[in-house]
């Protein structure tokens, strides 16, 4: 079919995935979307990939001071934008509104944001589970189907089905603090830790915010018998 392809894109021009304006390429978007984006690039803390405001944070490790003192469980935490007004645009029609075309646009940007974790090596990618009566709600999961174009971008294997969440909980987004915490704890399972002992495991979800929900499916994944775990996130809330 692919010699219809110019037809059909006279027919139905590529759109801006933002704002609807029409582009020369699929799953993109136009020049004035694009700057609303504000990626996260280096300088940023070599373990949890928070970016560094100034110069004055640069450690000579590269290391910012919450990791330094309190080493993360993870390996290594990477995202790839930072979550402004137009991320929310994007992630909340992508969560809730059915704009699963944004799948593809959001794993090329997991993508360069993971050369540092795909560099360490990975074994597995798992997306963060939802649990059933919200995936129900939904009738999709946002961090697998990341997960999927992902991993077809890097051929790395992917287990849609061994993390599961097995009690259905408050959304983290109208939680704050310890809150957070409690919500998450013990809610999360490994069907079958065998497919996990040994391997280095990678985590796909779609914000972090505290790091709550990846810390606790780290904890699960660890104590299953995972050599390491590491997290990438689409986009990343920046602390005031």
């Amino acid at each position: 079919m692919n010699f219809l392809k110019p037809l059909i894109d006279i027919i139905l021009p590529p759109r801006c995935l933002g704002c609807g304006k029409i582009v020369e390429t699929e799953y993109s978007l136009c020049a004035d979307c694009f700057q609303k984006v504000s990626f996260i690039t280096k300088p940023y803390c070599k373990i949890c990939g928070l970016p560094f405001e100034n110069e004055s944070e640069i450690t000579r490790h590269m290391i910012c001071p919450n990791c330094l003192a309190k080493k993360p469980k993870t390996r290594l935490n990477r995202s790839a934008i930072l979550y402004n007004d137009f991320a929310q645009h994007l992630i909340l029609g992508f969560k809730f509104s059915d704009r699963t075309d944004l799948r593809k646009l959001f794993a090329k940007w997991l993508y360069l944001a993971a050369s540092d974790i795909i560099k360490e090596g990975v074994d597995m990618i798992i997306p963060v589970p939802l649990s059933y009566k919200r995936l129900i709600k939904r009738r999709y999961n946002q961090a697998a189907l990341m997960a999927k174009e992902f991993s077809v971008f890097t051929g790395i294997e992917i287990d849609f089905l061994n993390l599961v969440k097995i009690r259905h909980t408050r959304p983290q987004a109208i939680l704050k603090g310890n809150a957070r915490l409690k919500n998450v704890k013990g809610v999360y399972q490994i069907k079958h830790p065998h497919r996990v002992k040994g391997k280095r495991i990678l985590l796909i979800d779609d914000v972090m915010t505290t790091g709550a929900t990846l810390n606790e499916c780290t904890k699960v994944l660890l104590k299953a018998g995972a050599l390491s775990v590491d997290t990438l996130t689409l986009a990343r809330v920046k602390k005031d």
